[in-house]
């Protein structure tokens, strides 16, 4: 048997090497989504623009365009995988995820509720649909930490799985109900969303997210101790010292502002957050203090990759991101569930 000092060296190079590898290869998609597009731009027009030489086509292409989308697309990954980390973690359920659980659903309710009662969304900014779809994933994630929870004794994971797909699957039946009122232009417009498309393709929408993937990422990072204590069982995690109810809580918390926050300009982006923590935590074992960071950067990812491939697989419109992700995402949960089964 290895020494513990030693395993965690190792751990922790593996980590590092990993890492270094996932970085990599968001460069490389990161210069090959650069160069796609309806509008072809050479490796070397790249080069020029960003050196502040390229003509006033490429710089609007590459500047306004592309790149807050690529951005957004990273951020967005990042953050619904390890959103997905901590509610595995939290309801020690390899299953759990922000869609699944009706997180998702709460902010996309949000956002029809809105666009129902102004459909020329004449108010809109880049800051109105992030903050009512956060507040739409805190509405649902009270409401099934309500049902989940009983007095004396505490929130039951089980419970908050069930919850969590009963609210996704009465929202969803709400949310049909609401988008066939409403008129074509609105119903394309939620169609789109609902499906993954990253609609908010500026600037301002990158500064919308960015405070909450800079502040909240950390902050559950921060909590790996009590997430690896959470995993070991309520009595067992009482028995150590850990305040169950108030770490669950403001990690719960944490994830759902997360998941709110990518949601509200990714739109229903599924299975990320199902993905995202089963790759890292094959690639670097179950410590949270490891799988959480390589959780964001496998996420960032797939998010890129597939919104790179969504963008340029049917010219000129392309495809919503989401259902590039659900392509990938979907055979991989049905295989989860059936390890998980047997």
């Amino acid at each position: 048997m290895k020494p513990q000092g030693i395993w965690y060296s190792q751990r922790g190079a593996r980590t590092f090497t990993v890492s270094a590898v996932l970085i990599a290869l968001i460069v490389i998609v990161l210069v090959i989504s650069v160069n796609s597009g309806h509008t072809s731009l050479s490796p070397m027009q790249v080069l020029r623009t960003f050196m502040g030489m390229g003509s006033r086509t490429e710089s609007l292409i590459l500047f306004e365009f592309r790149l807050p989308r690529i951005v957004i697309s990273l951020l967005v990954g990042a953050g619904l995988a390890v959103a997905g980390a901590v509610l595995q973690g939290v309801s020690r359920n390899p299953l759990a995820d922000p869609g699944i659980l009706g997180i998702n659903s709460g902010a996309g309710l949000a956002v029809i509720l809105y666009v129902s009662l102004n459909p020329l969304r004449t108010d809109a900014s880049p800051f109105t649909l992030p903050v009512l779809a956060i507040l739409g994933s805190f509405g649902a994630a009270a409401a099934i930490y309500w049902l989940a929870y009983r007095r004396h004794k505490g929130l039951s994971t089980a419970r908050l799985l069930l919850a969590g797909i009963a609210m996704a699957a009465g929202i969803q039946s709400l949310m049909l109900v609401l988008v066939i009122r409403l008129d074509e232009r609105n119903y394309n417009f939620v169609a789109n969303w609902l499906a993954g498309s990253i609609w908010g393709t500026n600037w301002d929408f990158v500064l919308a997210l960015l405070p909450w993937i800079v502040i909240l990422i950390p902050f559950v990072i921060s909590k790996s101790r009590q997430m690896d204590v959470l995993m070991l069982g309520d009595q067992t995690a009482a028995g150590l010292g850990s305040v169950l109810n108030r770490e669950r809580l403001l990690l719960v918390a944490a994830a759902v502002a997360l998941s709110g926050a990518c949601v509200s300009v990714s739109g229903g982006i599924s299975f990320l957050g199902l993905i995202g923590p089963h790759l890292a935590r094959s690639l670097v074992g179950p410590r949270h203090k490891h799988f959480v960071p390589v959780s964001a950067l496998v996420g960032a990812l797939i998010m890129l990759a597939g919104d790179s491939i969504a963008r340029t697989i049917i010219q000129p419109s392309g495809i919503p991101t989401g259902i590039v992700v659900a392509v990938i995402g979907a055979p991989y949960f049905l295989y989860l569930l059936s390890r998980s089964r047997g």
